[in-house]
């Protein structure tokens, strides 16, 4: 994420659910909504499957059609496989996998409008003018897609924009563009569920602005009803997790405080930081966790 994509890891912290692994999170330069992609680590864990019921591909924005050669030819150069460039509702895209066999996908946004885009890390290795500016749209892979919609557009907000020949359902909030966007792809019965391990998308997060409008989304959430977690605070930000039907987890979270609340700029992403009520639990989570080096390259 920070060598081939150039992205910024800036909190190193653990999963406040299971301690003892790592949350990472590789955000644009300042670590702004929108633009944060996280990982957990669960040593001795299996490949995950694909399947239904699932989120099957992250996107990425980039700034033109430009960009996406850029990038087929850095994925040459590391190694990383990929499709060919071609046209998804109206806009270039390119797919790729990692060594983790995660699907990703690129969008072009020569023609977007709608929600902004992030700033390039400072210190990325990619060059500004072809750099991640952000996420785009994910996609959503169920065998109940009226279900899906229904949450979608009733509960969410969204609006469907538009159904390709493959099937693939694209839907926006707001009219803000690549930002806010989901793809639905409706798969068979037939195909076994998602077996959930390394290598699969474990959630999908929506921004909600602060804890007041996050609220709204719990109460919204819970009288529809849907499988909620109700109000989560994970210091660096507010949640609310729910499930919009089976096997697929859905995260509303807050724009703030924002991950540089406890270290600098320059400091962030190099130590383990603990939220404070954690942090009598330091020296006990750290025994349980594998160091890494992530000093800033200059």
């Amino acid at each position: 994420m920070t060598e081939v994509m150039g992205l910024h890891l800036i909190k190193k912290t653990v999963n406040q659910d299971d301690i003892r692994t790592y949350h990472l999170y590789f955000t644009d330069d300042m670590g702004n909504p929108g633009t944060d992609i996280t990982f957990f680590d669960f040593p001795g864990l299996i490949q995950g499957a694909k399947g239904k019921n699932e989120i099957t591909r992250i996107g990425f924005r980039v700034p033109s059609d430009a960009a996406l050669d850029f990038w087929q030819n850095r994925f040459d150069e590391f190694k990383v496989e990929h499709e060919e460039i071609y046209t998804e509702f109206g806009s270039k895209v390119l797919n790729f996998y990692d060594f983790d066999h995660e699907h990703y996908q690129l969008i072009s946004d020569e023609n977007n409008s709608g929600v902004a885009g992030g700033t390039p890390y400072r210190y990325s290795p990619v060059p500004e003018e072809y750099a991640i500016v952000g996420l785009g749209a994910p996609m959503v892979s169920v065998d109940y897609p009226v279900e899906l919609d229904h949450v979608l557009t009733e509960v969410m907000g969204f609006t469907k924009k538009e159904t390709a020949e493959n099937g693939l359902v694209l839907y926006e909030l707001h009219d803000g563009g690549h930002g806010a966007q989901v793809i639905m792809e409706t798969v068979k019965s037939s195909v076994p569920d998602e077996l959930q391990a390394y290598g699969n998308v474990h959630h999908v997060a929506f921004r909600t602005e602060d804890e007041e409008s996050l609220r709204y989304w719990i109460d919204r959430i819970q009288s529809v009803p849907l499988a909620s977690s109700g109000f989560v605070d994970r210091f660096y930000f507010k949640s609310e997790y729910f499930r919009p039907g089976r096997g697929v987890l859905f995260e509303i979270a807050t724009d703030g405080p924002g991950f540089l609340l406890d270290e600098t700029y320059e400091e962030a992403g190099v130590h383990l930081e603990l939220p404070p009520f954690l942090e009598e639990q330091r020296a006990d989570i750290e025994a349980n966790l594998t160091p890494f080096n992530t000093d800033k390259k200059e």
